[in-house]
Parts: structure tokens; sequence; C-alpha cells
């Protein structure tokens, strides 16, 4: 089995990444996991910029190979914000989850249904020292609703509209959910060169 460190504490997305790519003979690990324990300054302009800096600063740290993702929302009625900032979005004010999404709503007032068009957007960097870093990306498209719907997912999923599913991202069951999202897409995208990986090439 091949190592992969995953860049991320959080045990949820892990979790995730495990069920996508559950199989292939990989053997996940987390930052925590094999004793890292800083943090990458996410000075990129773009998420594909953030993921590389993360994918190949750990992947330096650890000598193993490194997936790390950046991602966020992207609304065409604010200009493509909150993008990059969108875990920051409203801060320090907005601390929690519904502080940011409820902001969101509040700057959205009076923008009419065919304008509320939006995405999460992930980019997934792939990193081994000495290896060129890969990139993948995926796209979720939607409308921020009116309201917050369903008690599922996290951060933005209640306002987040899904055109195919008729609901919120927030009401749909894990695995829809995982299956259809930006990173389960980037993840998606990215499974040909971890195929190679787990297979020692």
């Amino acid at each position: 089995m091949t190592t992969l460190l995953v860049a991320t504490n959080n045990r949820g997305k892990l979790a995730e990444l495990q069920e996508l790519l559950s199989d292939l003979p990989l053997t996940l690990v987390t930052l925590q996991d094999v004793g890292i324990d800083f943090i990458v300054d996410e000075t990129g302009h773009t998420f594909v910029e953030n993921a590389i800096l993360k994918a190949e600063a750990y992947a330096k740290a650890s000598g193993l190979w490194t997936l790390a993702d950046d991602s966020g929302l992207e609304v065409d009625a604010l200009g493509g914000s909150p993008g990059v900032y969108t875990a920051r979005y409203g801060a320090p004010e907005a601390k929690t989850d519904q502080d940011r999404y409820s902001l969101l709503l509040w700057n959205m007032a009076g923008v009419p249904w065919d304008r509320r068009t939006a995405r999460f957007h992930a980019s997934v960097a792939i990193a081994h020292t000495g290896q060129p870093t890969q990139t993948f990306d995926g796209i979720l498209e939607g409308f921020i609703a009116f309201v917050p719907r369903g008690s599922g997912g996290f951060g933005y999923d209640p306002v987040f509209y899904v055109p195919e599913h008729g609901c919120h991202l927030a009401e749909l069951p894990p695995d829809v959910k995982n299956a259809i999202s930006h990173r389960g897409r980037a993840v998606a995208a990215a499974r040909p060169a971890l195929a190679r990986i787990a297979d020692g090439g």
C-alpha cells in the first residue's frame, strides 16, 4: 500500500476522500498522523495556487506523496467573491458557518433568481519532492437560494441550490453530495494520477 498524505487534520474531509478512493491501494494519513504541526500560509490568488503551495510544502516536510486542495464559493453577482476568502468571509465578525452564509444572503438581497448564479470550485494538487506537481479541478454549478434549507453538509451548503437535483446541497444524502461535489469531481479527475501513484508509478 502506498501512503498518501492528505494536507488536513479534518477527519470529515479524510473520511470523504477515503470513500472516494476506497478502491485504490492507498493508505491515507493526516498531517497530525505524520507529526506535521505547521500551517502553510495561503498567499495564492487562486485556488490552484493555494493547493500547490500546501501540497509542495507538506510533501517536502514529510517525504510522502501529498494531496492538498483549496476550494470555495464564487458568486457571479458579487464579482466572484468570496472566492479564496470563502472560509474567512466576513471575518472577524463572522465566526460561524451560519454567520457567513447569513452575510452572503444579506449581500445578495434584491438580486433576482436569474442573477444568483454561483459555483463551488475545488482545485487539487498532488506533489512529491523531485516530481512535477499535478493539478486538477472540479466545479459544481448552482444558485444562491433566498433562504437556507437542509441540515446536512457544512459551510454554505444550506444556501446553495443544485438545479440537477432540485434541492439545496444541505438536503442531499452524504453519498450523493460527495459524488457530485466540487471536491468529489476534482478527486475524480485526479484518480488516474492517484492510481499510477498507488501502483508505484
